[in-house]
């Protein structure tokens, strides 16, 4: 909190430039920081870039009413204070609380995190698994090579690759330019806007998921070839038991601690590295386009708002993944380990 809030309150270009800037009709503030906007305010306010022409008592009176009139070290304590009961107040120049906001565009990041993760495991588990049992074999080459070479285009060429086919850029036009849902979701009937909504997020969820296959499938292969060698494992075919029993009987909850283990990681990647690239390009209003469009017109407490619930989804996560090596493997136990 202490990093953060100094990256944001003293980096130049604050919330009140930002309303000079628009007031005197200079355009983006930014200009203005690099030189090449108007000169300084002659009065007490020095440091704000482009007010020659507004008087002193307004800039007090902007200054008074963001909290810029105290000091940082009581503006910090004072904002963990309210963030420590979960008051973030209100957006600068939205006119909407915090909370209101963030809730309204959660559901699109949710989206494209959540599904790109379940979709990634769903296909990347059985691959890694096939791969492992056919180690060496010719499957095994061509698969490692799709994925490497999947891994290594960046999602956002990917994703323009898809508009530009499937999305009406050049070619096809089978799925929607924009959007979550369609304009008229809410006349649909139940199934129609189940589908209306697969329909909008299929190729914003291939675009986030290419580059999870990789990691995920050589993970899965390395941790069940690294059971497969064990001796319970030797020992358990000369019972008798067949190879999809000892596979899926024994090596399988041994070898997936470590594959658990990852979904966080993997989920939170989706969630914060596509999230804005993604939500830019298929015109998605989600949570990672909300903190960047924050940052820049440095809307702070909007800026903490996102940052609050990123970490939040991530802890819950973590929790998560813990919960599931119990469902796993039953015999871990965290109340009566040892420190």
């Amino acid at each position: 909190m202490v990093i953060n809030f100094t990256l944001t309150q003293f980096v130049p270009g604050g919330p009140i430039e930002q309303i000079i800037a628009q007031i005197e009709g200079g355009g983006d503030v930014f200009e203005g920081i690099s030189g090449t906007a108007s000169e300084t305010i002659d009065t007490g306010n020095e440091g704000y870039v482009g007010a020659r022409g507004l008087p002193a008592d307004f800039i007090e009176d902007l200054e008074r009413e963001f909290g810029f009139d105290k000091p940082p070290l009581e503006r910090f304590f004072s904002m963990m204070w309210d963030y420590m009961r979960l008051d973030f107040g209100e957006s600068y120049f939205r006119s909407i609380s915090v909370v209101d906001l963030v809730i309204e565009k959660m559901p699109v990041s949710i989206t494209l995190g959540l599904w790109s993760t379940v979709i990634a495991y769903l296909i990347s588990i059985p691959l890694g698994i096939r791969k492992a049992v056919r180690d060496g074999s010719s499957f095994d080459t061509w698969t490692s090579a799709l994925i490497i070479v999947a891994y290594a285009i960046p999602g956002f060429l990917f994703a323009i690759l898809l508009l530009v086919l499937f999305a009406g850029g050049s070619y096809l036009q089978i799925f929607p330019l924009r959007g979550l849902v369609s304009d008229n979701w809410e006349q649909l009937s139940f199934f129609g806007k189940i589908m209306d909504y697969l329909w909008h997020i299929t190729l914003p969820v291939l675009a986030s998921t290419i580059a999870s296959f990789a990691t995920l499938t050589l993970l899965t292969k390395n941790s069940f070839l690294d059971e497969i060698k064990k001796q319970y494992v030797i020992t358990a075919k000369a019972k008798g038991l067949s190879e999809s029993r000892v596979l899926y009987g024994h090596i399988f909850r041994n070898a997936m601690l470590i594959i658990i283990a990852g979904f966080p990681g993997l989920f939170i990647s989706v969630f914060f590295g596509a999230s804005l690239i993604i939500e830019t390009i298929f015109s998605l209003d989600g949570l990672g386009r909300l903190g960047f469009e924050a940052a820049v017109a440095r809307d702070y407490p909007v800026i903490f708002g996102t940052l609050f619930a990123f970490g939040l989804i991530s802890l819950i996560v973590g929790i998560l993944s813990d919960l599931m090596y119990v469902f796993v493997d039953p015999r871990i136990d965290f109340e009566t380990r040892e420190s």
